[in-house]
């Protein structure tokens, strides 16, 4: 992967794992409620969803480019349909209420905490069509995915935890009011907007002819 592609790839997981939704919340609230360093168990849990998830986005693809290099392009295309849609959907999305939260046992075990995040991240609508749906813009085909996956990988992970940390981090510091910075309609917004972007711009690239 050159230096480009890994600074366009790198650009876009920043904004996929920055973006607001059910794990940032329950980041925040665990901050507000727990404190930063036991509420980096449910961090741990998102990362465990992070790296299924991309090894099976990884498998998936590579076997769709071994089975047919044409079914490829038509998932490439597919996929950022899919961001387009994550886009459209977090800019109708971004109007709603900022979240509300409950009192929760501060006293809770890390299992507990751990198991919450987790099946938080693993029902999360964006995660299986966006992980696919991301992983499949930023392969090429014609490089063995194992010399792909060493950079992906680091990447992709380095900066969900960076992330994720931030919102727990923000949580632990600011309590509610953190819920309502994060969760402002124009920053959400603008990050759907770039969803819709990257979306036009990945497709366009895929489409036949284009990418030569």
């Amino acid at each position: 992967m050159s230096w480009s592609d890994w600074s366009v790839f790198a650009l876009f997981w920043v904004v996929f794992v920055t973006t607001p939704g059910p794990n940032a919340v329950n980041c925040i609230t665990n901050g507000m409620q727990l404190g930063f360093r036991r509420s980096l168990w449910g961090v741990l849990a998102i990362l465990t969803q992070a790296s299924v998830f991309l090894l099976g986005s990884a498998a998936g693809v590579t076997a769709l480019i071994l089975a047919s290099p044409s079914a490829f392009q038509a998932l490439q295309i597919l996929g950022a349909l899919v961001l387009i849609g994550l886009g459209i959907r977090g800019w109708i999305m971004a109007s709603r209420p900022v979240p509300t939260v409950t009192d929760t046992e501060a006293a809770q075990p890390a299992r507990a905490i751990y198991m919450k995040a987790l099946a938080i991240a693993t029902i999360n609508p964006k995660s299986v069509a966006g992980y696919l749906a991301a992983f499949s813009q930023f392969v090429a085909p014609d490089v063995p995915m194992a010399e792909q996956l060493w950079v992906i990988f680091p990447t992709a992970l380095s900066l969900t935890a960076l992330s994720y940390m931030g919102y727990t981090a923000l949580g632990a510091g600011l309590g509610r009011a953190a819920l309502g910075a994060v969760f402002n309609r124009w920053l959400r917004r603008g990050l759907a907007a770039c969803f819709i972007l990257y979306g036009l711009l990945l497709g366009s690239a895929a489409l036949p002819g284009r990418g030569a």
